[in-house]
């Protein structure tokens, strides 16, 4: 018999995989090329995964494609024991939008022709009428060009003796400037808010009628930026202050930083020739009940940007509680934080296993979830942070207690291979458990980071639809306008209305920011009064 043959995966450097792309982009198209590209990155990380630990199919599938559900029914469906199936409720927001939803709409009020509050009744001439709060509702909704055009044909006489030349005066509506300021901000919210590329809107626009390019695009983002630059500072200013501090990570691309010869490279190479990845972190931080979230594009992982943000914290007040998951980059030994770390990436490491052992997974799935249900008790009846601790005191402690027990038992007793699937994922929760459950003694810690994580999904639909950023600048004025969209509408403001108005009073906002530095520390110190 023959021996075996194995085949190994050549491990391209980084001038090789640069020369293999530049070989490769002359023989296919666009769309091709950057479907190759994209797969040169990722598939030494998945080598390098197989590599480091045990791969199964499951986890590989969960690598390339992600995870479908995390519900204990669905990933456990052979433990559930069969039984009554209750009712599944109704979800809400699923029916027909109110009128008070239309919050961006443009409402007119309508007299009526004939009668005003007062008037003799027409029909029986011998009351009179009153004026309703209930008002009669019509919506009319109508569609256009994200950027709209409108042209102005001035008429023009010329004297035909002198030649002198009289044109009509301009109406009001013209305006000074060819593009008005509503113009950056529709791109700013479509680019940043929603993902749409600039090459995308111009051609949108040009098969419209109004032409809008790239260049010009930026142009106007340009002053828009430097506007908001301000606002920035003190969300982030805020941010340090905040008793609660969510934070995450995503890769991100740049490509000035990657090639080899520009000046912000070379820049990086002297300071840390270590450094090779480039991320983009979200921090999420409470400032009196008001979500902030900010983001940051550059080669910091999310532990070095949360102490940048931290070393504007006022220095009287008390460590934050920092909410993360259990990477050794995402802690930073300047940050004096109290470390909490995300009950859901415990949780995962069993919905992973759960096929090989269904039984067993169940059981901490359920237990787990017993402590959710505690929680969303906590949040409907509206729970201060001390209440909402003893809430957890008294009905999850005992849950995760006979939890932590049932995990010792299973790997003091040699029921469970440590080195199997779930002896891993006991292992993470025991290693971990003093983070993990740091909801049980500290008022205000949150369960898990899944908040952080979805206001990751703006940074990752930035990369999806455009795969990166050009420059290191480009990058950070991303991060300026993610900061401010996403802010707004986790506070329920809209965006477009918050971005036209810094345009408008963009004076009143550099002054007011000088003036709020006061107000901001104090508000923070009784933030802090309220959780203890």
């Amino acid at each position: 018999m023959s021996a075996a043959r194995t085949f190994e995966a050549p491990l391209l450097s980084e001038p090789e995989r640069a020369a293999f792309l530049t070989r490769v982009r002359a023989g296919v198209g666009p769309d091709d090329y950057r479907l190759i590209e994209a797969m040169s990155h990722v598939l030494p990380q998945i080598v390098a995964s197989i590599e480091q630990e045990r791969m199964t199919m499951r986890k590989l599938r969960h690598l390339l494609f992600g995870a479908k559900t995390e519900q204990t029914d669905r990933v456990c469906p052979t433990a559930s024991a069969p039984g009554p199936q209750r009712p599944k409720p109704k979800c809400k927001g699923h029916g027909r939008l109110k009128a008070k939803d239309y919050t961006g709409a443009c409402w007119v009020g309508v007299a009526h022709p004939t009668l005003k509050p007062g008037c003799r009744c027409p029909l029986c001439a011998q009351g009179a009428v009153r004026a309703q709060k209930t008002k009669a509702i019509i919506l009319r909704i109508e569609g256009s060009p994200p950027i709209a055009a409108t042209g102005y044909e001035l008429e023009r006489l010329r004297c035909d003796t002198c030649g002198a030349m009289f044109t009509a005066p301009a109406p009001a509506a013209a305006g000074q400037e060819k593009y008005a300021p509503s113009v950056a901000v529709t791109v700013a919210v479509l680019r940043y808010g929603t993902g749409l590329p600039h090459y995308r809107l111009a051609r949108l626009q040009q098969s419209l009628g109004v032409p809008l390019p790239e260049s010009t695009q930026w142009e106007l983002l340009a002053p828009l930026s430097e506007l908001a630059q301000p606002v920035l500072a003190e969300l982030v200013a805020q941010a340090a202050n905040a008793p609660l501090l969510h934070h995450d990570d995503t890769t991100m691309r740049i490509l000035d930083l990657r090639r080899p010869g520009s000046a912000t490279a070379d820049q990086l190479a002297l300071m840390e020739p270590q450094r090779k990845g480039t991320f983009t972190t979200n921090v999420l931080a409470e400032v009196e009940h008001h979500p902030v979230a900010l983001y940051f594009t550059g080669w910091q992982h999310a532990g070095e940007n949360l102490a940048a943000v931290l070393r504007q914290r006022a220095a009287e007040l008390a460590p934050p509680i920092q909410m993360c998951d259990a990477l050794s980059r995402n802690v930073h030994p300047e940050s004096n934080t109290i470390l909490a770390h995300c009950l859901a990436h415990g949780r995962r490491e069993f919905v992973t296993v759960a096929p090989s052992f269904p039984v067993e997974c169940q059981h901490v799935l359920e237990a787990l979830r017993e402590v959710y249900r505690f929680d969303a008790e906590a949040k409907a009846l509206g729970l201060a942070p001390k209440s909402r601790l003893w809430h957890h005191q008294t009905h999850s402690q005992p849950v995760m207690d006979r939890l932590k027990a049932w995990m010792h038992e299973k790997l003091e007793g040699k029921h469970v291979e440590p080195n199997s699937g779930l002896g891993q994922a006991i292992g993470y929760m025991l290693k971990y458990w003093e983070p993990l459950t740091l909801f049980l003694r500290q008022a205000g810690a949150p369960l898990d980071n899944n908040v952080c994580e979805r206001a990751l999904k703006m940074a990752i639909l930035h990369r999806k639809n455009s795969l990166s950023y050009k420059t290191l600048h480009g990058a950070r004025t991303g991060d300026l306008f993610m900061s401010l969209i996403h802010t707004c509408r986790l506070n329920r403001i809209n965006p477009f209305a918050y971005l036209l108005a810094l345009t408008t009073h963009a004076k009143a906002v550099a002054s007011h920011r000088v003036a709020s530095a006061s107000v901001r520390n104090s508000a923070a110190r009784s933030c802090y009064d309220g959780r203890r």
